[in-house]
């Protein structure tokens, strides 16, 4: 089989014609981003450059944007975050060319202020010659006569092309800056029309889950002359006005745009976007935006984009499988370096949590952390492809430590939201400490590292940290209280009994930096507290289908174990756990395995849970029946008892069997959960939660996977495709090489070799990964029990 590499064409190419190349190739390129924009996947189709800061893409009847099943386009939005769950995700300056008579009776009446909502002049749309590609988006709206709809993106600007019908004399196009995102409530706005191809304005909206304001400057230039033009607010249209006009919260807002098409049937409008101020906005569009003193051809643009994106996605290589195969992977890959999204301007200068502006001098300041989600596989992928932008990223979140007082958990644009529990930014950073990502920073790491893992931040600022410390620290246990007083929509003791595992297992994490840090008081402190699992764990709870003894229990403030009114507490239950139940939390102590074997009545024991967990029988016999036995719903979070591939808490958990001595039957949940990913709409596993779903899809597929945080270990287990090469930092490339891999069938391993020498545990450290070189597979149809990874000197090392 030929290595597929993702630069087809565009490897022919002398660096010269690259982008001409990467333009030619675009239409075969394996990416598919209509994958996950239904059942709450939450993607979306349209174009943005890599961890760009700007995004075009269609805006439909759906939170998170764009559902494939909508039926009509409300307008093509300019800021997008990938995967999310909650609604205000973004849709902001909504854009929409049309075709009519606007005026007092008109199809857009502007005697009428309802004649300007988008869920009214909406267009309806095709499939049909439908594109989503990486850099690129293409649609054609049926309404208005036909109009093809086109986006590209670069990191700080953009472009759409708008092509009217044949015959069409008119063209207009509809600036709303009074709705966004369905339930991304827009608060104030306002606009000018500075010239007669150039239009600025500000939006300012709520952030993720009912956060804080926030402001987007935007500057949008046409390549055609605006002949007529008009201004739109809740008394109605406003022909021939310029502004500025202002409009408070929910106000119908906007302006239209008309062009004479008799000197040709396309429009281009070229864009830019700032979180810090019109300047920075202008700055933007001037620096990616413009060439020659005009904005940039669509073309030339597309060319550019899809050039940087053959780049980044080109450094992976993949040899095997079918097509499909190939498109699923490089579309995770493509997920997963979406965000987080470039933060400064192209000045340098970008809004901190302070809210003042600050300058990022010699690096790129990133913003946009759902810490939550990503460290637990999306963190480390970066750090594994990206070492420069994880030196970045690093730095960002201590700079918003510095900036807003503490460290983030789900920092949206400059503010910290709240949103989720436990204590996500400690095996973050921690990781990327790690991974050599903060050398030279890592005391002021610690530092800030320490404050949150021993402290709380005071009610009077934003963040709210570990706020089950109080308890914790002199307990060894978040309480469980629903009454505790939330900054935001989460708080940990909310849900105590998940947020006592995060502490315990980022306690664990940090006690590895302290000890290499020499810091010794520090290290036993939370060596000791990372076994805090244990003070949840109540052996007298019983799960009354399986009879099964033990699970991981909510506290009250008092100690007290909780119970639920007239029916005790059933590990299947909706309380003390974030997003899971018990069942699944309970696996959430990779930093002491062989303890938490011990307290399920040991190994063997644990074992068999495990196969229940996962339902083992049943998926060995079929991979498919994961859609019946496991948790099937995106939100269904409660009332389960098995694995949940649709979110965070349990991912680690078919690692479980490989740090059990049972590394075969990691391969077949694996190969099992492998099917969840497709090429269509549907082909993500719950929401993408900025790309962590699509990080873990390729760390299954190409046999290595992060184990706890801090350790720098990756485990092994059999890789779905023959053969992967991955280019590291100074020309070095790490290859993983399984002959007998076919995509699609479980192949198990046999033996392993790294370097050219028999490896017999299940893990490779970090500074071999970095190294480079070739780890060898030797898979087989059927496993071998007593061989590769075994026994117990395979096996990580309980901890002291």
């Amino acid at each position: 089989m030929r290595l597929t590499r993702f630069t087809l064409p565009f490897a022919l190419a002398l660096a010269a014609g690259a982008a001409l190349a990467a333009t030619q190739s675009a239409s075969l390129t394996p990416v598919n981003t209509f994958i996950g924009t239904q059942d709450e996947g939450n993607t979306y189709p349209g174009a943005s450059a890599p961890f760009g800061m700007i995004q075009i893409s269609p805006t439909a009847d759906h939170y998170a944007g764009y559902r494939y099943s909508d039926k009509r386009i409300r307008g093509f939005g300019h800021s997008y975050v990938s995967g999310a769950g909650c609604w205000e995700q973004g849709g902001q300056l909504s854009v929409l060319p049309v075709t009519g008579r606007i005026g007092p009776g008109g199809d857009f009446d502007t005697s009428k202020p309802g004649s300007f909502d988008y869920k009214k002049y909406g267009a309806e749309y095709s499939h049909e010659g439908e594109v989503g590609q990486a850099g690129y988006y293409k649609v054609q709206l049926s309404s208005y006569g036909g109009i093809t709809a086109e986006a590209t993106a670069l990191t700080r600007a953009a472009a759409e092309r708008y092509t009217f019908a044949p015959g069409t004399a008119t063209g207009h196009v509809l600036l709303n800056l009074g709705q966004a995102n369905e339930r991304h409530n827009v608060v104030g706005s306002e606009i000018k029309l500075i010239d007669e191809r150039s239009v600025e304005g500000k939006i300012v909206t709520n952030s993720f889950c009912g956060g804080a304001k926030y402001t987007t400057w935007f500057r949008i230039v046409f390549d055609q002359p605006v002949v007529a033009h008009g201004i739109w607010d809740d008394r109605g249209g406003w022909p021939g006005v310029k502004g500025p006009s202002q409009a408070g919260e929910a106000k119908p807002h906007g302006v239209w745009l008309s062009f004479d098409l008799k000197n040709g049937r396309a429009v281009t409008a070229v864009s830019a976007i700032s979180h810090v101020d019109a300047e920075g906005a202008r700055n933007n569009l001037q620096a990616e935006g413009m060439a020659g003193g005009r904005p940039m051809a669509f073309d030339a643009m597309k060319d550019k984009a899809q050039a940087a994106w053959q780049r980044e996605l080109g450094s992976v290589r993949i040899d095997g499988g079918s097509n499909d195969d190939r498109t699923v992977f490089y579309t995770a890959l493509y997920h997963a370096l979406l965000q987080p999204m470039t933060g400064n301007d192209a000045d340098g200068r970008y809004r901190g949590y302070d809210n003042n502006v600050h300058t990022a001098r010699d690096w790129t300041y990133y913003e946009y952390f759902s810490l939550w989600d990503t460290y637990r596989a999306q963190n480390q992928l970066l750090a594994l492809l990206r070492p420069q932008r994880a030196r970045d990223i690093a730095n960002s979140v201590l700079k918003i430590r510095e900036q807003g007082g503490w460290l983030p958990r789900w920092g949206y644009a400059n503010f910290e939201t709240n949103v989720m529990t436990g204590d996500p930014v400690t095996p973050f950073l921690v990781d990327l400490w790690r991974f050599g990502a903060l050398k030279g920073r890592e005391r002021e790491a610690y530092e800030a590292l320490r404050q949150n893992a021993f402290g709380a931040p005071p009610f009077n600022i934003r963040p709210q940290g570990r706020s089950g410390n109080p308890t914790y620290l002199q307990k060894g246990f978040v309480q469980y209280d629903r009454t505790f007083m939330a900054k935001g929509m989460d708080t940990d003791p909310h849900h105590g009994a998940s947020a006592t595992l995060e502490y315990a297992l980022a306690d664990s994490a940090l006690a590895k930096m302290a000890w290499a840090l020499g810091l010794e008081d520090d290290a036993l402190t939370l060596s000791q507290r990372a076994l805090n699992w244990k003070k949840v764990w109540d052996p007298s709870v019983v799960d009354a289908p399986t009879g099964l003894h033990g699970f991981p229990r909510p506290r009250l403030q008092d100690g007290s174990w909780f119970a639920d009114v007239g029916s005790g507490f059933d590990p299947r239950g909706d309380h003390g756990f974030h997003e899971g139940t018990a069942w699944q939390y309970q696996w959430l102590v990779p930093q002491d395995v062989p303890g938490l074997a011990a307290a399920m009545g040991g190994q063997a024991q644990a074992l068999h849970r495990l196969d229940l967990f996962f339902d083992y029988d049943a998926i060995q016999a079929d991979p498919a029946a994961v859609r019946k036995s496991w948790v099937v719903g995106p939100y269904s979070y409660y009332s389960q008892f098995r694995y949940n591939p649709n979110n965070e808490p349990d991912l680690h958990a078919p690692w479980m069997y490989t740090l059990m001595g049972q590394p075969w039957k990691t391969t077949t949940v694996l190969r099992a959960a492998e099917t969840l990913f497709g090429n269509g709409p549907s082909g993500v596993t719950g929401n993408d939660d900025l790309g962590t779903m699509s990080a873990w899809y390729l760390f299954s597929a190409l046999g290595i996977y992060p184990d706890a945080p801090g350790s720098g270990r990756f485990l092994l287990h059999a890789p779905r495709f023959a053969r992967a090469e991955i280019d590291l930092p100074q020309g070095r490339v790490l290859r993983i090489e399984a002959p007998d891999a076919k995509a699609g069938e479980r192949r198990f391993v046999q033996s392993v070799n790294w370097a050219g020498k028999p490896l017999s545990r299940v893990w490779l450290d970090w500074e071999q990964l970095q190294a480079g070189g070739t780890l060898g597979y030797r898979l087989a149809p059927q496993p071998n029990p007593a061989g590769w990874g075994t026994q117990a000197a395979d096996l990580p090392a309980a901890p002291k």
